[in-house]
């Protein structure tokens, strides 16, 4: 069983779409099974990660941003991918950083997540796009 899930986002950030992943699993009406996402873009990635306080979310995104600045910054003048912008090579870059798939176990109909993780989308890009994640589930 196989689906696509679109995502909108506004900017770099993290998009949570656990809800839209739960109610997909839940009306497959598969007991037991292996659930496996992939983002197709080379320029976001996915994560499990807590869902309960935002600040969570702000830090990663600060912390990443951190790490690999836009090539505008004097530390980043050796990229030569800038056609696209100065956010392109450093999305690329943390998209190879972070992974682009995720594997998780499906129980009693539900996917297995702790009580505070949920499935998220983290866009690397400045400006907004609409981001396709490939669902399969398997039995």
């Amino acid at each position: 069983m196989q689906t696509e899930f679109s995502i909108p986002t506004r900017g770099q950030g993290l998009y949570e779409f656990t809800s839209d992943v739960t109610r997909w699993v839940l009306g497959a009406g598969v007991d037991q099974a292996l659930l496996t996402l992939f983002v197709r873009h080379t320029s976001c990635s996915l994560l499990i990660q807590e869902n309960a306080d935002p600040e969570v979310q702000t830090d990663l995104r600060n912390f990443f941003h951190r790490l690999v600045p836009p090539t505008t910054d004097p530390q980043m003048r050796y990229l030569t991918h800038t056609y696209e912008g100065p956010d392109d090579m450093p999305a690329h870059i943390k998209a190879a950083m972070m992974p682009v798939s995720l594997s998780i176990p499906v129980s009693g109909g539900r996917p297995v997540l702790g009580t505070w993780q949920g499935i998220y989308l983290f866009e690397h890009r400045n400006a907004p796009h609409t981001r396709g994640v490939t669902a399969h589930l398997g039995a």
